[in-house]
């Protein structure tokens, strides 16, 4: 019992440094053809060496079907798949990836689209900007880095259409120039909508400051693109029931819901294994789960008729999934 979904080869047809520490992969189809069309704001899962499947933003026009581009950050803090695309992934080599998947989608009915990026956030802004820009929509972009040399695709986006709507950011310049964003956020008009991706810190600091200002949950969208596992003392063994076989299987406290259906012959699509992508996302039929994600929205999480099994528990004995 599995939903694998197919995956495409594509070939690295370009490896290029764009700052300290990031690295672009060009990614072409295999056998020439056209690539799936993709919307901004859409990942693809990478398949890489070892077995690691990692999701990565697009950040090339979303109008361009020919190539995905990918930016890479090496994180010494991750798990392996950034430093297996820096040391062992090159130009030439083949990979398999899945088609494109967007949850952090443009709401196209805005009046004005507020974009923030934190580092290596910028891939899926990135791409937002190239889509609005070329559709006429009213937004700015803001762009915060550690310094310039750390700022990827730099001389892309001066180039741009749209740089007089951009305003970069560095920690280590003068305070003058730094984002203040409780007064970048106080101006709440109807209609505008923020999209922000970066680091954790980065995006709860934007997040909780337009919230305690009052915006509404539905002009908030975001993508967390790496996450602690929260774990507790409280964790507790607890039973799932998969509603179509009516199997049982107990996770112990020290497992995930996803490593003990894997072991029970169930496998569950997923990708980032820290609850921030959405791939795993699961239909909850019965039983209260326990949110550890990054994913879902406060109210998403409140309704407790869907879950991230590989990282989310149970409050009650038993879950009842729709698998």
């Amino acid at each position: 019992m599995s939903n694998h979904q197919p995956t495409i080869a594509v070939r690295v047809a370009r490896k290029q440094q764009e700052a300290v520490d990031i690295c672009s992969f060009e990614l072409v189809a295999e056998d020439g053809a056209a690539l799936p069309a993709f919307s901004a704001g859409s990942h693809v899962d990478v398949h890489l060496p070892g077995g690691l499947v990692r999701p990565y933003s697009l950040c090339n026009p979303p109008g361009e079907n020919h190539r995905y581009l990918i930016g890479v950050l090496r994180d010494p803090a991750s798990r392996g798949g950034s430093q297996a695309m820096h040391d062992q992934v090159q130009e030439g080599q083949t990979l398999q990836i899945s088609a494109p998947a967007n949850h952090f989608a443009l709401a196209h009915d805005a009046k004005r689209h507020l974009l923030l990026a934190g580092g290596i956030g910028v891939t899926p802004i990135l791409c937002m900007a190239e889509r609005l820009a070329n559709t006429g929509a009213d937004f700015e972009m803001h762009y915060c880095t550690r310094s310039p040399d750390r700022t990827a695709f730099y001389p892309r986006i001066a180039a741009s259409s749209f740089a007089p709507k951009v305003q970069f950011h560095f920690d280590d310049g003068a305070a003058e120039q730094k984002l203040d964003i409780p007064a970048l956020l106080n101006a709440l008009a109807s209609g505008v909508h923020l999209y922000v991706c970066g680091p954790k810190g980065f995006m709860d600091a934007v997040l909780n400051t337009a919230r305690l200002q009052g915006w509404p949950e539905d002009q908030l969208h975001y993508e967390f693109f790496a996450g602690a596992v929260a774990t507790s003392d409280t964790d507790a063994s607890f039973e799932v029931q998969i509603a179509s076989s009516g199997q049982i299987v107990v996770v112990p406290r020290d497992k995930t819901v996803v490593q003990v259906l894997a072991e029970a012959g169930v496998e569950v699509q997923m990708s980032c294994e820290q609850g921030v992508c959405g791939t795993c996302l699961t239909r909850v039929i019965e039983g209260i789960p326990d949110h550890k994600d990054m994913y879902l929205t406060p109210e998403e999480q409140a309704a407790n008729d869907q879950f991230t099994p590989c990282c989310s528990r149970s409050k009650t004995p038993r879950l009842v999934l729709d698998l």
